[in-house]
């Protein structure tokens, strides 16, 4: 079991060694927060305000709760709305520095190596939408708002981010074993404590079926934010395409085939989960680490992986492609499976919170 393995199975079973020391330093952490907080809270540290709306998705923990699926849902709404959204992106593990137009509403600016692999998946599923990224949220959203003609932004991970005042806050969080081992970094996987859940104005519960398998995400809500609605969703597909000739493959045609599985995602397990309610065959599944730039080493790995288990090709997901679209093809052809967030329960608190912001 490799380091990052072992560290991902403490936040979320629980340390057997070296709990002591990640103690220590979460409690200095915890320190670091609250004088943020403390600064925030005296006005010494000041939110900036656009003059639009600005919708914040973003979660508590490390690793992956669907934040770019509901920045795809997020950004439908407001259109659906009368808004021109664009969207804004660290553009966590890009090449290029500082604020980058990655697509304006004529098409994308930049490749996925200098725009990061989720604003560069964002640019694809969403022509027309500008998306930005840049560390400094404000600046970069000042920049959207006066040269892109947008009415309306969505802050991509932005739940911790304090530069820029928001308007609305979307907090995602995993329906099963939501906050892990409950301890703050390094000891566990919250950004910040259970109580930050309180500035969040929804909080979608994924991978629950019904409001019933968010139950542990709707108690910890109950006691620490009673007044925020928990709603639930599910990761659907919604398409498939075969990645060396880039042509569309519907679900149906691979049913029954032996597809050996591979991602780089902060929740590998959610996508695994999304195949088994396919009728494809898994002949096995390679997790990789979250934001993977893949190889042609690691490309030759899965090839031998594949033929091993007598696979008759291999399935990832689409934010995986982004990162291995430049490599050459393997033997066996690579499907690619593209999901959405569907909404299971709390269709109209949703609705409304979105109806509420400024119309432009």
């Amino acid at each position: 079991m490799s380091a990052r393995d072992k560290l991902v199975q403490g936040w979320e079973r629980g340390f057997t060694t070296g709990a002591g020391l990640l103690a220590a330093v979460a409690g200095s952490y915890r320190g670091l927060l609250g004088a943020r907080e403390w600064l925030y809270g005296r006005g010494v540290l000041v939110s900036r305000g656009l003059d639009c709306p600005v919708v914040s998705v973003g979660n508590l923990t490390v690793g992956g709760t669907g934040k770019t699926p509901a920045v795809e849902l997020a950004v439908r709404t407001l259109r659906e709305l009368g808004h021109r959204p664009g969207v804004l992106s660290r553009g966590y593990g890009r090449r290029s520095a500082g604020i980058q137009v990655v697509a304006d509403a004529a098409s994308i600016r930049l490749d996925a190596e200098e725009a990061g692999d989720e604003p560069f998946l964002l640019a694809r599923r969403l022509p027309g939408v500008p998306i930005v990224v840049g560390p400094n949220r404000y600046e970069a959203g000042t920049l959207a708002r006066e040269r892109l003609g947008i009415t309306a932004l969505v802050l991509d991970d932005g739940f911790q981010h304090r530069t820029l005042a928001k308007d609305l806050e979307v907090l995602m969080a995993r329906a099963v074993n939501p906050w892990g081992n409950g301890r703050l970094l390094p000891g566990g996987p919250l950004r910040e404590p259970l109580t930050g859940l309180a500035r969040a104005h929804l909080i979608v519960a994924t991978g629950a079926r019904d409001a019933g398998e968010g139950a542990e995400v709707r108690a910890t809500v109950e006691r620490v934010a009673p007044d925020v609605p928990v709603l639930t969703a599910v990761h659907v597909p919604t398409e498939c395409f075969e990645s060396s000739a880039m042509h569309f493959v519907p679900l149906t045609e691979l049913a029954g085939a032996k597809l050996l599985a591979f991602a780089g995602i902060g929740a590998p397990d959610g996508f695994s989960r999304t195949l088994g309610e396919t009728d494809v065959a898994l002949a096995g599944f390679e997790p990789f680490a979250d934001h993977h730039w893949y190889t042609r080493e690691d490309l030759g790995r899965l090839d031998r992986r594949a033929a091993d288990v007598d696979a008759d090709g291999l399935i990832t997901t689409e934010k995986d492609w982004v990162r291995l679209r430049t490599l050459p093809p393997l033997k066996r052809p690579v499907y690619v499976l593209s999901v959405r967030l569907r909404l299971t329960s709390g269709e109209v608190a949703w609705r409304g919170a979105f109806e509420r912001l400024p119309r432009p």
